[in-house]
């Protein structure tokens, strides 16, 4: 066995007696699709549920790059690569609210409950999940996983099918949060499973109290927070879909922090004394999902057309305004792996028009294009997006008809393929190429619906595949070369841009910063 990480002593975050705690409120830009994060592969949720109400096995660290500790103190793994067994943090205490409290602090119980739901057609809470498990699915966990042990009641073991260098990066991701066995078995025993999704119970720094759809989610400071208690309480997500209204609230300190704010509004905001501006750059790709299941979408031809009718500058000028980079495929630029050979398709529509008329269709064709109704970081203005493409796509002779869909049934519909073509965006969960790969072009995700373009190709996903079998970085490097070039050859997505994600916050707020991932973290936040 080597060992993977040694334990580490947290530094509580503790108020002083005289200290008094502040609210937070965050304006938020859309209403998550339930607290059962599981069930669901919208950034939305997991920042609703996974990133203040539960904890993970490991986190990812941005700074260094690395999986670090969190709910497991220590692991270790062995030789072969098959075996990884964590060393819980002794003395986790779960939530205690007013419709649950808990008798018996984390073990390796817990641990072992919230992966067998999701991978094991046998346990009582695997059909609960409707949808299924999108990200397990897609990741392929079900045959990677063989067996996890609870050894005693703080030391867990995972046994592996096959070896998979991105297991532990994996066990990062929201979906990994770590659930409650004895609240599910009161759940379960009660006939209400459905509450696990509207009554979450986590270990995190902060405990649900109550969401109102579309207005408002309450939570308050975690008390028995195993790292200490927050410094804020309440936590408040003030829901607010408008990107204007979500500055003039953070003026009006009615929000002391907006997410995903406009580009025009992130230059106001640079001017204001009471407000800074918190940036970095994403690990994130805004696109069009192209639907390969529809035809005329099926045809590669098309598709390229699609790429090559599309007038990449003028996107980006007018609705990123200037702080995006020009997407050519899956990859952000400073993802390693990133084929720098692969430069995109320019913009022909000469050459977009002889495609389509090599496919059989000089006339065009007819499609849709689905878009979300509010802005988000990786798309600051749907409506312009959606007209600009469709606009494009006239010039070719493709009539596309734009509709506007409401966040969660977007993500529902797109995920059973009923979409032609989808403004959509990925985060990845870490710094790990394959965080796009797995989920968005494996036949697996297919299935579970994360894959938006609804191909499955048996080549691709053996690259796909391959390039999890070995840590060789540069044996991995050239698989996923070889995949770029295939989805790029292949037109799956007409990629837009890598944005830089902005956060405003009034002046005094401490101890916040942007996650390339798209991830967030209050629990170190302080107001002065």
């Amino acid at each position: 066995m080597r060992l993977a990480a040694l334990p580490l002593l947290f530094a509580p975050l503790l108020l002083s007696p005289l200290a008094q705690a502040a609210a937070l409120s965050v304006c938020t830009e859309a209403s998550p699709e339930g607290f059962d994060v599981v069930q669901y592969n919208s950034l939305t949720t997991t920042n609703a549920s996974a990133d203040v109400l539960m904890n993970r096995l490991v986190d990812f660290d941005t700074a260094s790059g690395k999986v670090v500790p969190s709910l497991a103190d220590s692991w270790e793994v062995s030789t072969d690569g098959l075996t990884y067994v964590f060393k819980l943090h002794p003395q986790v205490k779960f939530h205690t609210t007013d419709y649950f409290k808990p008798t018996r602090e984390l073990t390796a119980e817990d641990v072992k409950f919230s992966f067998d739901r999701m991978l094991d057609p046998a346990n009582p809470w695997h059909k609960v999940a409707q949808s299924g498990f999108p990200h397990a699915q897609s990741m392929q966990l079900p045959s990677l996983i063989k067996k996890i042990d609870a050894l005693d009641p703080l030391t867990v073991r995972f046994t592996l099918d096959h070896p998979d260098s991105t297991f532990l990066a994996t066990l990062s991701m929201g979906f990994a949060s770590i659930y409650s066995a004895e609240y599910a078995d009161k759940l379960l025993k009660a006939g209400a499973t459905d509450k696990l999704n509207s009554q979450p119970i986590g270990t995190g720094p902060f405990v649900f109290t109550r969401f109102q759809k579309d207005a408002s989610i309450r939570y308050k400071a975690n008390p028995d927070y195993f790292r200490g208690k927050p410094a804020v309480d309440p936590l408040i997500f003030a829901i607010t879909p408008d990107a204007n209204v979500r500055l003039q609230k953070l003026r009006r300190n009615e929000c002391q922090i907006a997410l995903s704010p406009k580009p025009l509004d992130v230059q106001a905001a640079k001017q204001e004394p009471t407000l800074k501006v918190e940036k970095t750059d994403a690990f994130m790709t805004a696109f069009v999902g192209i639907n390969s299941q529809h035809p005329p979408l099926d045809k590669p031809e098309v598709r390229q057309a699609i790429n090559l009718a599309f007038d990449k500058a003028n996107y980006l000028k007018a609705v990123f305004e200037d702080t995006a980079e020009a997407a050519n495929g899956p990859y952000p630029p400073n993802t390693w792996s990133y084929a720098k050979n692969l430069p995109g398709y320019a913009h022909d529509v000469d050459k977009a028009k002889a495609l389509l008329a090599k496919a059989g269709l000089k006339d065009g064709f007819q499609t849709t294009i689905w878009t979300r109704p509010s802005g988000s970081l990786l798309n600051p203005n749907p409506s312009l997006g959606a007209q600009l493409l469709q606009s494009d796509l006239a010039e070719i002779g493709i009539q596309a008809e734009i509709r506007v869909i409401e966040w969660g049934e977007l993500i529902r519909r797109s995920k059973a393929g009923e979409h032609d073509l989808l403004f959509m965006g990925w985060a990845g969960d870490n710094g790990d190429p394959d965080n796009f790969l797995t989920p968005q072009f494996s036949c697996a995700a297919v299935k579970s619906g994360t894959n938006f373009a609804r191909y499955c190709n048996a080549d691709l996903d053996k690259l796909i595949s391959a390039g999890k079998t070995t840590s060789e970085q540069g044996v991995r490097t050239k698989l996923y070369e070889q995949a770029q070039a295939q989805i790029q050859q292949q037109a799956l997505w007409l990629p837009l841009a890598h944005p830089t994600a902005y956060a405003l916050t009034r002046k005094d707020v401490q101890g916040y910063s942007v996650s390339p991932f798209g991830r967030q973290d209050y629990s170190k936040v302080t107001l002065k």
